[in-house]
């Protein structure tokens, strides 16, 4: 009987740094500091966008051409830890080979819509995967798993523009409630569980958490149809939004829940409810959950708990079987102590909370931002024309006062955009310039003590952040320092 294959210590060392490369999330720093560990192994040059291990390529597959001429060829021949290192190191292969394939089926499915795609080079990719030990069931799931990580690249990386720092933390955090911060468990553990992670965004009014939320959304996993040739669902139809703030009190259960034919007056036919329109591979935007009633908060805690429901009027129970994402701008701290928002509503909703940053901050983190976002909407806006108007609409921004705040965000910026473009100029709307605050006005006239001054600034911080968490990091205090600040100054006094 011949003795079992092993990696030796030096290619064991090199296939486990390229597991840690492949596998980190790939808006985070940690992937860089990888990639310098792997400086004696591998040469890394600039690459495509999109493609940022490409420069592994080469090197791995020398390393694989190596193993298979001492009789490693697939995952069969090693046991135990080694065999786990080879097995990544094969599917990172073909995730490389085939990623420009699942970009074009990405593009092909988006011009769809609804309809599935066919997946021309399955067939292949599957073949590929079998004559390298894997079993059928995991080529499948491994396929599947490679269409999630392209979609949640592609999405996070073109939806969400800009190089800020706050940007690159959110989208390290959008990737993380996509895979969780480690991609192996999430592969190898969670990835049939993810309905139990609910996700909700913080942000002020026009900052892009509907983007966000759709990012999350449009990337989960889809699974493969053997006998289709096609993924079972369009992530097209995979994410429901809807905007709770938009409906009255009395029909927000019938927009939740669905309802049956008179149920209540003017209810003349069934209707189904998003949470019975979800998809069992679907996410679930609840835009503005801070304005829904206890009542209602109670009977979406019990979804969240049981996943099961009853639309108005019946009896039947039905199962809900997507993922929720929730957001707010309202200030979630302040409604669950003044009651509006119960506990543990909140506690079931934060498997993730994630900030979604203005656009002052943005900016002020990266001057650069401000054109980077114009552009990008003018991209939009012109569509393959061939037209840059960039300069002409930056020109127009320019005009306004420095340091001006944005209180719209990219919502306003997309209209000044506009109006640039139509007008050749861009004047901000009187009711949302916001007013100067008045304690502001008295610090500069001397008039206020350091407490003071520092108490009416973490307010003012609290009010636009909503967590003391967030102004504790901004201000480099303790957050208990921050809370004692704040309540220092009475929100129910006037501005000094």
């Amino acid at each position: 009987m011949s003795e079992p294959n092993h990696l030796t210590p030096e290619e064991r060392e090199f296939f486990t740094l390229v597991a840690r490369v492949i596998f980190s999330n790939p808006f985070s720093s940690e992937r860089d500091q990888v990639e310098s560990l792997l400086g004696h192994h591998v040469r890394f040059t600039r690459q495509p966008e999109g493609h940022h291990f490409a420069a592994i390529v080469p090197t791995l597959r020398a390393r694989l051409a190596d193993l298979a001429g001492r009789g490693i060829a697939d995952i069969r021949a090693v046991q135990g830890e080694d065999r786990r290192l080879v097995e990544y190191a094969h599917l990172f292969d073909r995730y490389h080979q085939y990623s420009p394939s699942l970009d074009a089926l990405i593009e092909e499915q988006i011009a769809r819509g609804a309809e599935p795609a066919p997946v021309p080079f399955a067939q292949d990719l599957l073949r590929e995967l079998r004559e390298r030990g894997f079993v059928v069931g995991d080529t499948h799931r491994y396929l599947a798993l490679f269409y999630q990580l392209r979609r949640a690249f592609y999405f996070i990386d073109h939806s969400l523009v800009g190089d800020a720092p706050c940007m690159k933390r959110l989208r390290h955090a959008l990737w993380n409630s996509v895979f969780t911060a480690d991609v192996r468990t999430y592969a190898d553990c969670l990835w049939e569980r993810m309905e139990d992670f609910s996700t909700l965004l913080l942000g002020e009014t026009g900052t892009g958490k509907g983007s966000a939320a759709a990012a999350v959304g449009r990337s989960g996993l889809i699974p493969f149809d053997p006998h289709g040739g096609r993924f079972a669902a369009s992530f097209t139809e995979t994410f429901i939004a809807t905007n709770l703030s938009q409906f009255p009190e009395s029909l927000i259960e019938s927009e939740l829940f669905g309802h049956r034919k008179g149920a209540f007056t003017g209810a003349i036919e069934h209707h189904k409810g998003v949470l019975e329109r979800c998809s069992a591979h679907g996410s679930l935007f609840l835009d503005e959950i801070g304005d829904v009633s206890a009542p209602v908060q109670i009977k979406l805690l019990n979804v969240l708990q049981d996943r099961s429901f009853s639309p108005v009027g019946g009896h039947q129970v039905l199962r809900f079987r997507g993922r929720v994402i929730a957001a707010t701008n309202r200030s979630l701290e302040t409604l669950r102590r003044d009651g509006s928002f119960r506990d543990d509503f909140f506690y079931r909703l934060s498997s993730n909370v994630i900030e979604v940053p203005p656009l002052r901050l943005r900016i002020q983190e990266s001057p650069r931002e401000l054109e980077q976002l114009t552009a990008s909407l003018l991209g939009r806006m012109t569509a393959d024309t061939g037209c840059d108007l960039t300069d002409r609409v930056m020109g127009v921004l320019r005009g306004l006062p420095h340091g001006y705040p944005w209180p719209g965000n990219v919502r306003e910026l997309e209209q000044a955009v506009r109006r640039g473009l139509l007008n050749g100029d861009y004047r901000p709307d009187a009711l949302t310039q916001p007013t100067r605050p008045g304690w502001l006005a008295v610090a500069e006239a001397g008039g206020l003590t350091a407490q003071e001054l520092l108490g009416h600034y973490c307010r003012t911080l609290y009010q636009g952040l909503g967590s003391y968490e967030e102004v504790a990091r901004r201000t480099a205090l303790d957050r208990r320092t921050v809370k004692k600040h704040i309540e220092s100054v009475s929100e129910s006094s006037q501005e000094p």
